[in-house]
């Protein structure tokens, strides 16, 4: 998305120093909502998108599902509880780990396993589950060609990848990177390094990757909300929020929402869905 940063980048460690931080900002489900009307309240929004994944997915009782970034744990807590499948999250970070555990463990669910593993290499055996599900985790992943053709080795013939990210609308001339330095560098140090593809790249790597897209949809209005949802919830939580990332981390995390909102708005990132079936 911007300006290359530092190799020694670590996803994982910036996961595990903003984990409880997020929950406070973002809810149990960390991602963006999925909004009917601009009030509707996050923690409705963010289960409305989780919806628009379910949709797609047609998990049913019985199926294998790998959660590739699985956060909180949260979505494979719900689906192994709510729809009987069997769920593997994975995520690079310890901590995302240990709490995932911790909320299977709370709920008594046998169905839901977490372990620490890379998407873009996960060591699993070919053909072992029915359903990838990849919610808004891969654009925190370079090798995004790696991470969708690790989606394909895992499934099982028939078996279906449903992803959902922020994605890139428009290409971003280098002078406008440069101007815009500043800019990047926030939302570096609020969410990471993340690099933004476009939707059609996610379509054509899975196509050629042997897989059938059966969706690919445009979400960026409904997305747009959640910006100002997390404002308030930053607001209501400040004094907690500054003792867990520090003053300057709470208020880049605010001005990295207005970041991105203008990005929003003007068409240059937005939010897309994608779903695939795996021919053979």
């Amino acid at each position: 998305m911007g300006p290359e940063i530092a190799t020694n980048y670590q996803p994982a460690a910036h996961y595990d120093h903003v984990h409880s931080a997020w929950r406070l900002i973002m809810g149990e489900e960390f991602h963006y909502g999925f909004f009917a009307v601009p009030e509707t309240p996050l923690e409705l929004a963010t289960a409305a998108l989780t919806d628009q994944m379910l949709v797609r997915a047609g998990i049913r009782a019985g199926d294998r599902v790998l959660d590739v970034g699985c956060g909180t744990g949260r979505q494979a807590c719900d689906l192994a509880a709510s729809l009987g499948a069997t769920v593997l999250g994975i995520t690079t970070s310890a901590g995302g780990v240990a709490a995932a555990r911790a909320l299977a463990s709370g709920l008594g669910l046998d169905g839901a396993r977490f372990e620490q593993r890379d998407g873009t290499d996960n060591g699993l055996p070919v053909g072992a589950f029915d359903v990838a599900w990849v919610l808004e985790s891969s654009h925190l992943m370079r090798d995004r060609r790696a991470l969708l053709s690790e989606c394909a080795r895992v499934l099982a013939p028939g078996g279906r990848l449903v992803l959902c990210d922020i994605v890139r609308r428009r290409d971003i001339p280098f002078p406008e990177v440069r101007a815009r330095r500043a800019d990047f560098a926030t939302l570096r140090a609020a969410f990471g390094d993340a690099h933004m593809e476009p939707l059609e790249g996610y379509s054509s790597t899975v196509e050629e990757l042997g897989m059938t897209v059966t969706d690919s949809s445009d979400i960026s209005v409904p997305t747009l909300p959640t910006f100002g949802a997390w404002r308030v919830n930053v607001a209501l939580h400040r004094g907690a929020l500054q003792d867990l990332l520090g003053h300057q981390g709470v208020d880049d995390f605010v001005s990295a929402t207005h970041i991105l909102e203008a990005f929003w708005q003007d068409e240059t990132l937005g939010y897309g869905i994608l779903a695939a079936t795996k021919v053979s």
